[in-house]
């Protein structure tokens, strides 16, 4: 007995170390968040050992997982009417709310989720749940997009798919079979989701053939940028639970279906050195020390190398690629982008991005709202269902969702 003791005192004493993460004061729902952190690890750790055993692939693994544990949960509304329906060959999930009397036309959102461009999907609860909400509340169409992920197809077919969805939907008379107001229609996304949201808003807004284009884009902690992987939100938050700087890197690498052999490289910022000649030009516009205020900057360092490996660019192109990386747009496509909003949390990795962009958008004349949680972490938003329901995720939902309300 004694010795069941011992041994159960020291499993307890080893789940607690692998649990506990020091985190900054701020966060809410610390000890949740670590939990979730755990379980993250846990299921990944699990997935690469059957990655490694060539099993599977460890995203197809992990995607599947996710997938399984979220048909646990089951939400569903009366007064949302959800379809499935494919635009130009990508599957989307529209959530449609109920005729008002006297009511012609509807607003409406082409909603684009967040997973890395590998996980998650438009019908897992987490989603259906934001955007069933954002349906009710704002007496919206939402159009969810359904890209293909990574591994099945890489870069830049996700690009096309929530593109060709979006034109798709961009349609006069797919717009009047859905009695949306063709004046009064928005793109968004969160993460990864995010990063197409803006390059694709980016590609419309260059498109003389279109008639109709998004009044407004709104991003969710966007991913921006694959150029330098130690902004301060970088350096700060390079261990923060649910995103750390290692695993963004990953998701770049499986995105442009690149060597893991160069994360090494990618997070020193060998691959943006001062001799790599194809990178040059893209520094101007990622000077953090000019985007970002002082009090993000802090005390951080820029870590600029002088020498570094151009065979990187050379064998992943796509790094500098802004259907890949919105955020090295040229000023010109800039100034060409609607009505903005972006919402950051202090404690990710992606906080630079996201206000960077927006300090960008700014001095292209573009108005902006950033909407910057001092308190929250990457992803907080969809966590609003038990067991992983957050306030930060409720408080995030809450201020997008005004936002849009009152400007859409």
């Amino acid at each position: 007995m004694r010795a069941a003791w011992v041994l159960l005192m020291a499993l307890a004493a080893l789940s607690a170390y692998y649990v506990y993460l020091p985190l900054p004061g701020t966060v809410s729902d610390p000890w949740k968040l670590m939990l979730l952190d755990a379980t993250f690890r846990a299921v990944q750790q699990t997935c690469h050992l059957i990655h490694y055993l060539r099993l599977s692939h460890h995203l197809i693994v992990l995607n599947y997982l996710i997938c399984t544990f979220d048909k646990l949960k089951s939400v569903s509304s009366e007064d949302i009417n959800i379809t499935d329906a494919v635009f130009d060959g990508v599957e989307v999930r529209v959530f449609e709310p109920p005729a008002k009397r006297d009511e012609k036309l509807k607003r409406s959102i082409v909603y684009i989720h967040g997973g890395g461009w590998a996980l998650a999907s438009a019908r897992t609860s987490l989603y259906n749940n934001l955007c069933r909400i954002m349906a009710e509340s704002l007496n919206a169409v939402i159009v969810s997009v359904e890209y293909r992920l990574v591994p099945e197809v890489c870069f830049p077919e996700q690009f096309h798919d929530a593109l060709r969805a979006t034109k798709h939907f961009l349609q006069p008379d797919i717009l009047a079979q859905y009695s949306v107001d063709p004046n009064r229609i928005a793109i968004s996304g969160d993460s990864a989701g995010g990063n197409l949201a803006a390059a694709v808003c980016q590609q419309l807004s260059k498109d003389e053939h279109l008639t109709i284009r998004p009044k407004l884009q709104a991003l969710i902690y966007p991913v921006l940028q694959a150029f330098d992987f130690n902004t301060p939100s970088y350096q700060q938050n390079m261990n923060m639970p649910v995103l750390p700087r290692y695993v963004m890197i990953n998701y770049w690498i499986d995105y442009f279906n690149g060597n893991y052999d160069f994360a090494h490289s990618l997070l020193i910022n060998n691959h943006t050195a001062l001799d790599v000649g194809q990178a040059l030009s893209f520094r101007g516009r990622l000077n953090w020390t000019s985007l970002l205020p002082s009090s993000f900057k802090k005390n951080y360092k820029p870590v600029i190398q002088t020498t570094g490996k151009a065979e990187i660019i050379q064998e992943i192109p796509a790094l500098l690629d802004v259907r890949a990386v919105p955020l090295l747009a040229e000023n010109e496509i800039l100034q060409l982008q609607p009505k903005t909003y972006i919402l950051t949390c202090e404690n990710d990795v992606l906080r630079d991005d996201g206000v960077m962009y927006a300090k960008r958008l700014e001095n292209a004349g573009v108005e902006v709202t950033l909407d910057h949680f001092d308190d929250c972490f990457h992803g907080c938003m969809i966590f609003t269902i038990w067991p992983t329901d957050f306030s930060a995720g409720v408080q995030t939902r809450n201020s997008y969702i005004k936002w849009l309300d009152e400007n859409l």
